[in-house]
């Protein structure tokens, strides 16, 4: 009997019920990260290797990856997206996010340019949406919530934005490692945050080794 195998690769605070979630941080670091949430006492995440995952050749069904790959520097960019390619079956699925990199330059473009206050990502700051002396998610400013969308949160190891994609590098992504763009379409990042990609993406069945 064939194994329907699921991954979601960077799921930190977004553990999914049926997949194996992995993640950089231990759950202990996510639990600390994100105090306000509930995870199920039997949660566990991997912290395997993403571009060495321990699966063999086409043998996961499904990888999803919300808001990771801008975090990958660019030599690791390639590394991750082919290992997609090696462990994924034939016909297997690729769901992932990340912020539309156009979208906050425009918006970065036509922002005030007025400086406030220094970052900080103490609790209190965290709480009060400091944001660079800001203290909302407001856009209307370059030096505010803005420079998260662009550098990252920055508030820990993995949390500094690395790399950027636009619908169309995302395409011609694809077409090099031999996947079929299912669905490309926009959502706002926690509802109300920074403008996301999300494709939904398939190994072709004759994709080459």
């Amino acid at each position: 009997m064939s194994q329907n195998i699921k991954l979601n690769i960077g799921c930190a605070a977004r553990p999914l019920q049926g997949y194996i979630n992995i993640d950089i941080d231990t759950i202990d670091q996510i639990k600390d990260r994100y105090p306000h949430l509930h995870f199920p006492a039997d949660l566990t995440i991997h912290n395997y290797d993403i571009f060495n995952l321990p699966f063999s050749d086409g043998s996961i069904s499904e990888i999803k990856a919300d808001s990771l790959v801008e975090h990958l520097p660019f030599v690791d960019e390639p590394k991750f997206f082919y290992e997609v390619k090696r462990v994924l079956k034939a016909g297997g699925i690729f769901e992932f996010s990340t912020p539309d990199f156009e979208d906050a330059v425009r918006l970065w473009l036509h922002a005030k340019d007025e400086w406030k206050d220094f970052y900080r990502n103490d609790i209190e700051a965290i709480e009060q949406e400091h944001w660079f002396g800001q203290y909302s998610y407001s856009t209307d400013n370059r030096w505010g919530y803005l420079m998260a969308m662009l550098f990252g949160s920055q508030n820990g190891e993995g949390q500094f934005h690395k790399n950027c994609y636009t619908i169309p590098k995302i395409r011609a992504i694809l077409k090099h490692i031999d996947f079929e763009d299912l669905k490309m379409s926009h959502y706002r990042w926690k509802g109300n945050r920074d403008l996301m990609i999300f494709v939904k993406a398939r190994k072709k069945e004759t994709a080459r080794i």
